[in-house]
């Protein structure tokens, strides 16, 4: 079982505690760490801090925001730390397209990418990258021009599909929100996902193409939705991830939500006994 962490809560922390947790995280056994940028540290300076903390475990952007860099930027510091931590850096790529056409704005940019000349060494193996893929043309996409993809507030359901579009080979790690604490899970998990139905319409347009309807998506999300993008409690976090393995995923994040700000360590310790 591949399972690894995801987190918001690295750029509400010192730098410092971050080094500690992540060394944490790793003693913990998990496979790897991934964390997103919105609108905290930059993600190749953190993951570099975060590589530099760590002895073992892989460290991947969830994502490295596309909108945010230029193509030539995130080629070379990709190469940059996967020649410095060989086989430990994933790139995972995202954003928001300007102009609607996000596919094709993808696309530009990971050829201006590949177009990048370099003098320092190739890096071996190199990095594995990754796209932020939710719909059939990104994920066709993912399959075409990366090593995979990285989906992101989905149910297993979406898992199925996506392993489907994207053919046997290619490496599909998929993040899974879970609230430990069953006591108000429900509440936190409906907050947590009302912030995005409230302001993320590619994941409203990807709930609806999964079969969930105009009320579900409302105030806040139904009951239903917010239990199947979300698992709360223990038993249901390791049921999700076991779902979202045999759905296809090689791959398992998972971001643990407390409802409350700073590092959930108790969380991740909490998670790590499920999953061991």
């Amino acid at each position: 079982m591949s399972v690894g962490i995801w987190t918001f809560a690295f750029d509400g922390a010192p730098i410092g505690q971050v080094r500690e947790a992540a060394a944490e995280i790793e003693e913990l056994g998990f496979d790897a760490l991934w964390f997103g940028e919105y609108p905290g540290r930059e993600a190749l300076t953190q993951a570099a801090l975060l590589l530099g903390a760590t002895s073992r475990i892989t460290v991947a952007t969830g994502v490295a925001r596309f909108d945010r860099r230029s193509p030539a930027g995130v080629a070379g510091g990709a190469r940059t730390l996967a020649e410095a931590y060989p086989g430990r850096f994933v790139l995972a790529l995202g954003g928001h397209a300007r102009g609607g056409k996000p596919v094709e704005t993808v696309r530009n940019y990971l050829d201006e990418m590949d177009a990048t000349e370099f003098t320092s060494p190739e890096p071996v193996p190199r990095p594995r990258r990754l796209l932020a893929a939710l719909g059939p043309r990104m994920l066709r996409l993912a399959a075409e021009r990366a090593d995979g993809a990285h989906p992101y507030f989905v149910p297993p359901e979406h898992t199925a599909l996506a392993r489907e579009i994207l053919g046997p080979d290619a490496y599909l790690a998929v993040e899974q929100g879970a609230v430990l604490d069953g006591s108000r899970g429900l509440e936190i998990a409906r907050a947590e996902v009302g912030t995005y139905l409230g302001v993320a319409a590619h994941h409203r347009v990807n709930l609806k193409r999964l079969g969930f309807t105009d009320d579900d998506l409302a105030a806040g999300g139904s009951t239903r939705l917010v239990e199947a993008v979300i698992a709360i409690g223990e038993q249901k976090a390791a049921d999700r991830i076991q779902a979202h393995l045999d759905a296809g995923a090689d791959h398992v994040c998972v971001q643990v939500i407390t409802g409350e700000p700073g590092l959930p360590l108790a969380g991740w310790r909490q998670l790590a006994g499920l999953v061991r």
